[in-house]
């Protein structure tokens, strides 16, 4: 009983952190918009608008207010599910993010499907066979990719596969897709560029997930029974390292995240990372304040898998 309640609190505490951690994200995120500079009602009208008309759009916007009555009228209408007005489209936020959230979500959701069975793949077999060529191979390109940055990747993809080999287009757009050809052709340099990294991270977890479960007495033990390497890793190891490896994916793919801004601004794709970017060039605060608050977001509860997963994978919590 006194286990079942420490894991309970445990899990609260990870929930209450999350929740505390948001909220301090959103102080951030509208701080940060209120630093870049220029003045959004100047930039809307253009530089030949009078002081007079340049003082009215800024108290129609409401921007003759203080910075703290602002950022609870933000926050107030984030709970109620209203992420305000764009400046420059004078349309709702919620509106313009729609199909670039989908775009985004696609996006995310085939570099996962490509990663994962990967790094999985690499990563088990890496530590059902560690200390072989075929091991440090894997580990010496895992380390290798790792080094390098998202943007570096997705400029050697275009390079290679788009000026050198001709094979796929420079630019993805996701309006395209009519068939599993098109998707494969706007899809492919993203998620080449992303899959890499996100990969390499997820490989190295699970190879140590494994290689740490094959350490335990029971393995060793049955090794020393005559059991083959491979009977020991899927029949013991592995759903033994299943949390662990469940960990490693959601720290991996929290990696994405900030991947996505990256690979969407580079290859033009019409995401919502690409979106918020536009933004950034014309001021338009409350679109750049939702879009960071979903990424943020994102972010967050990837991190907050992760510590659950660990949590509820932990043997001495659950018995």
């Amino acid at each position: 009983m006194h286990r079942h309640t420490l894991l309970y609190t445990l899990l609260l505490q990870r929930l209450g952190i999350a929740a505390i951690t948001l909220i301090v994200v959103s102080f951030v995120v509208f701080g940060a918009t209120e630093l870049l500079p220029g003045d959004v009602a100047q930039i809307l009208l253009g530089q030949s608008a009078t002081p007079e008309a340049v003082a009215g759009l800024r108290a129609a916007m409401g921007l003759d207010q203080p910075a703290l009555i602002r950022f609870l009228h933000w926050w107030g209408g984030l709970l109620h599910g209203d992420m305000g007005i764009s400046y420059a489209n004078d349309m709702p936020v919620a509106d313009l993010m729609g199909g670039r959230l989908v775009n985004s979500l696609k996006l995310a959701a085939v570099a996962t499907c490509v990663s994962v069975p990967v790094a999985l793949i690499l990563g088990i077999s890496a530590a059902m066979w560690r200390g072989s060529l075929y091991d440090r191979a894997v580990s010496s390109l895992t380390i290798t990719v790792i080094s390098v940055p998202e943007f570096m990747v997705a400029t050697v993809a275009v390079l290679v596969f788009a000026v050198w080999l001709r094979w796929l287009p420079a630019l993805s757009f996701a309006n395209e897709v009519n068939g599993l050809w098109q998707m494969l052709r706007v899809f492919a340099m993203p998620v080449i560029a992303l899959g890499f990294v996100v990969s390499a991270q997820m490989i190295r977890m699970t190879r140590a997930a494994v290689i740490e479960t094959l350490n335990t007495p029971y393995a060793e033990m049955a090794l020393l029974k005559g059991a083959s390497r491979r009977r020991i890793v899927l029949g013991h190891a592995l759903p033994n390292a299943l949390g662990p490896i469940a960990n490693a994916m959601a720290l991996s793919l929290s990696y994405l995240i900030g991947g996505v801004i990256i690979v969407e601004t580079i290859f033009n794709y019409p995401g919502l990372a690409k979106l918020m970017v536009d933004a950034v060039s014309t001021r338009d605060l409350p679109l750049i304040q939702s879009c960071a608050m979903i990424f943020c977001l994102s972010h967050l509860l990837l991190l907050t898998a992760a510590d659950l997963v660990a949590i509820l994978s932990n043997p001495r919590l659950r018995h």
